[in-house]
């Protein structure tokens, strides 16, 4: 088990592709960055996702960056010994299969949300996505406050739309800022949002 702090790099673009990282508590922020150096938030994972899947099918070098959001726990396994254990125990292999084309199926939804639907739906539907009340089992509602760039970098739009956007879940009352100001609580009414 290996602790990152809020802002840790855990891996960056570039480096050897040897492990998986599964993470045990907190958020991570997977991101990439284009040739002239702009850098873009492609996904942010909690709780029992796999980070550094690239691994698994022979990436050699990191495509993308992931650092520590807030502060996480993981859980490192080298591509060898996760290998392994993949062959000898099906059930494993069951899990990690069903994961990825889980993964896969969110990343075709995103992409869908990104060429079809306008940033007001997408935000909603990434929020409700880092709530994981799309998930069949919801786990939390709160998610850690993230800034309005990161989310507008995710969503494809602008700061000032995000917080626009913002307000207005804020004011129809599917979303509410913590006490602290260090979460976003998510009401389960936010999917009805996108799903027309």
């Amino acid at each position: 088990m290996t602790s990152f702090r809020k802002g840790q790099v855990i891996f960056a673009h570039g480096a050897a592709s040897d492990a998986v990282f599964v993470i045990q508590t907190g958020r991570v922020r997977l991101s990439a960055k284009t040739q002239k150096g702009k850098e873009t938030t492609l996904d942010i994972l909690g709780a029992s996702d796999l980070v550094g899947k690239g691994s698994l099918v022979g990436e050699a070098t990191r495509i993308t960056s992931a650092d520590a959001l807030t502060d996480c726990q993981l859980l490192r396994i080298e591509n060898k010994i996760l290998m392994l254990a993949l062959g000898e125990e099906a059930g494993l292999a069951n899990l990690v299969c069903t994961y990825v084309i889980a993964r896969n199926l969110r990343y075709q939804r995103d992409l869908v949300d990104q060429r079809c639907n306008r940033s007001e739906k997408r935000l909603a539907r990434a929020l409700v996505g880092m709530a994981r009340l799309d998930a069949l089992e919801p786990r939390e509602t709160a998610i850690p406050q993230v800034s309005q760039e990161v989310l507008a970098e995710m969503v494809g739009t602008t700061r000032s739309r995000v917080s626009f956007f913002m307000n207005r879940f804020r004011n129809a009352g599917l979303i509410e800022y913590g006490h602290n100001g260090n979460e976003v609580q998510v009401r389960p009414s936010l999917q009805n949002f996108y799903a027309d």
